[in-house]
């Protein structure tokens, strides 16, 4: 897949859902980076984060939202959590459907035109995996709210430092971080574990390729891009 043609102009305001987590933490760097002097990087946040609030254009929202959002350009969610966290098919549904679907809602009511969101490999309205199946639900709902332009990134297994975030321990992800080095040789590059870095540039950057419509960008794509 050839790199993206970058948009003439950096959108001027931007939400990001989940700028805590591992993925989004990279991708609050990356739009900050990007970000006109007068620019606005949206962040709904729990609890106030200095780092993130530290960075150019940052502004805190509420978490849950408010009613009515700020005006704005593109919408990202890196909202995500496990069942094993949730402790329950509803927990996780209500985090991974549920909210990632509120928040989608609200950029495209605030005039949002173009959303990028941190899915997962194998996500699929139909499958009997309960996991990917809500991944993949969340998927088409948001396809069917109308963006111009939807990016929807599928990692496999992130490669990152959750202890510096204060995030409970994965052990799939600490697995792939120990033995990927040895391994990556023997397995194809889509199945290949990816750095939260990898997926954060290369979601944010086919976000402002101007290419209408729909763009999956599974592991292999996510590592192209990033490369």
């Amino acid at each position: 897949m050839s790199m993206p043609r970058y948009a003439s102009a950096p959108p001027s305001a931007v939400l990001l859902a989940g700028a805590s987590g591992l993925v989004g933490g990279h991708l609050a760097r990356c739009i900050s980076a990007a970000l006109p002097p007068e620019g606005t990087l949206w962040m709904p946040l729990r609890q106030a984060s200095p780092a993130l609030l530290g960075l150019r254009g940052a502004q805190a929202l509420a978490w849950p939202l408010p009613d009515a959002l700020p005006p704005m350009d593109v919408a990202l969610c890196a909202l995500g959590t496990t069942l094993a966290r949730a402790g329950s098919k509803a927990a996780f549904r209500a985090v991974d459907f549920d909210a990632v679907l509120q928040v989608a809602r609200a950029a495209r009511q605030a005039g949002a035109r173009r959303f990028g969101l941190v899915s997962a490999l194998g996500a699929d309205p139909g499958s009997a995996v309960f996991y990917n199946r809500v991944k993949g639900e969340a998927e088409a709902a948001i396809e069917a709210l109308g963006f111009e332009h939807l990016v929807i990134a599928q990692p496999s297994l992130l490669i990152g430092d959750r202890a510096t975030l204060g995030q409970a321990h994965r052990p799939g992800e600490a697995w792939a971080q120990r033995l990927s080095p040895a391994l990556a040789w023997a397995l194809p590059l889509r199945w290949r574990p990816i750095s939260a870095r990898q997926v954060a540039q290369a979601l944010w950057g086919a976000l402002q390729a101007p290419a209408p419509g729909v763009t999956r960008l599974r592991s292999d794509d996510l590592a192209r891009y990033a490369g």
